[in-house]
C-alpha cells in the first residue's frame, strides 16, 4: 500500500512501563522484552527506572536491579534498534549519563516540566558531546498554553536537541488540543529538529491522539506493549501499528511480532492489567501526573480518604512532576476537613 506517513516508534515499556510493576522487572525480564522488542523493528527502546536515571530512591521507589545490571541487560540483547535512558535534571546528572554511555546506551531523553526548559540545556549539550542522539521531554504540556510551549521546544533545539517532545503525562488532551500544539511547535522549530508526541491513555484516546499528531508533523510516536504504564498506561505499541497499518502510516514495525511480544512476553509479568479504571480515568479528568497514581493511592489509604479527591485537588494546585511530597499533605488536608 502507498504510505501517507513515515513515523518512528520508540517503545517505553522499559521505563514507563515499570512504573506499573513498581520498578520490579529483573534483568530476566528486561532481556526477554528487550529481545522481542528489537525483532519487531521498532526504532529505539527506552530503558531506566520509571523516573530516569539515578530514580531508584525512597522518594521514587527503589528498582528491583542496579542500573548498570538494567541497562547493560538490555543492551547486551539488542542487535537492531537503538537503546535510550530518560533523565530528569535534578534526579539524574551528567555522571549518570555518563555511566550509562558506558552501558551502551546510544540516546537519552532529557525531561523537564513544559516551562522549565532552561534547566535541560546542560544535559542536552553533554548528551551531544558524548555522541548520542539528545532528546527533549516536555512534560504536562497540556498545562502549556502553544505559545509558550513554542518558546520551550524552541530552547531545547537551541541547546542541541535533535527532537523534541510534547508529553501528555497527564493523559489530559483531547485531539483538537494535541493537533493545535503537535502543528505549532512543528512549524517554529528549524526542519531538522524532530517533533515527537508521547501520550497516556487515561482519557482513552491515546492512539487517537498520537495518529493526530502524526498528521500535524510529529515523527516520533511513543508507546508501549500492552500499553504498561502509569495510569492507565501508555499508547498500546500493537493497537498502535495496527491502526497505522489500516490508516497509511508506515511504523517499520511487524504487526505479528509485536502482537506476540505483548501478548506473550509482556502481559505475564504484569502486576495487574492496565484499565481506565476510576483512579486512573480521574488522572486524565483532573490533568495530573500519571505516575502519581500509586502515591496518591498509598496516601488516600493511609488517611482513609477518596483518592479521585487527592487526585482532583492535586489538579487544582497545578502539581508537577518533582513535587510527590505534596501528594501526603493534601490527603492530610482532605482528611482533617471531613
Amino acid at each position: 500500500m502507498a504510505f501517507k506517513y513515515r513515523v518512528e516508534l520508540t517503545d517505553v515499556t522499559l521505563r514507563d512501563g515499570m512504573h506499573a510493576v513498581r520498578h520490579q522487572f529483573s534483568v530476566d525480564d528486561a532481556k526477554a522484552i528487550a529481545s522481542a522488542l528489537d525483532g519487531t523493528g521498532v526504532a529505539l527502546i527506552e530503558a531506566t527506572h520509571g523516573d530516569g536515571l539515578g530514580g531508584s530512591s525512597v522518594q521514587y521507589g527503589f528498582s528491583k536491579e542496579t542500573e548498570e545490571d538494567y541497562l547493560r541487560a538490555v543492551t547486551s540483547v539488542v542487535k537492531k534498534s537503538k537503546v535510550a535512558a530518560l533523565l530528569l535534571p535534578g534526579i539524574g546528572t551528567v555522571e549518570e549519563l555518563k555511566q550509562a554511555v558506558e552501558c551502551g546506551i546510544q540516546a537519552v531523553r532529557v525531561a523537564t516540566h513544559s516551562t522549565e526548559a532552561d534547566i535541560s540545556a546542560q544535559h542536552i549539550g553533554e548528551a551531544r558531546k558524548l555522541g548520542l542522539d539528545a532528546v527533549g521531554f516536555l512534560m504536562m504540556s497540556h498545562m502549556t498554553p502553544e505559545t509558550v510551549l513554542v518558546e520551550e521546544a524552541t530552547k531545547m533545539a537551541s541547546y542541541g536537541a535533535q527532537c523534541v517532545y510534547i508529553v501528555d503525562s497527564a493523559g489530559a488532551m483531547l485531539m483538537d488540543e494535541v493537533r493545535a500544539k503537535v502543528s505549532s511547535v512543528r512549524n517554529k522549530l528549524p526542519s531538522d529538529v524532530q517533533v515527537g508526541f508521547h501520550a497516556h491513555n487515561n482519557l482513552g484516546v491515546s492512539v487517537a491522539n498520537s495518529i493526530a499528531a502524526v498528521e500535524e508533523g510529529a515523527y516520533r510516536i511513543d508507546a508501549s506493549l500492552g500499553g504498561l504504564g502509569a495510569g492507565a498506561g501508555n499508547t498500546p505499541l500493537e493497537v498502535f501499528v495496527a491502526a497505522c497499518e489500516k490508516y497509511g502510516i508506515d511504523t517499520g514495525v511487524q504487526l505479528y511480532p509485536v502482537m506476540d511480544a505483548a501478548e506473550d512476553i509482556v502481559r505475564p509479568r504484569m502486576h495487574q492489567a492496565i484499565i481506565t479504571d476510576k483512579s486512573s480515568l480521574t488522572l486524565g479528568y483532573a490533568g495530573v501526573y500519571s505516575s502519581f497514581l500509586l502515591h496518591a493511592s498509598r496516601a488516600a489509604e493511609q488517611f482513609s480518604v477518596d483518592p479521585r479527591d487527592v487526585l482532583v485537588e492535586l489538579g487544582r494546585r497545578k502539581v508537577v512532576g518533582g513535587q510527590e511530597d505534596m501528594i501526603v499533605d493534601v490527603a492530610l488536608e482532605i482528611a482533617k476537613g471531613k
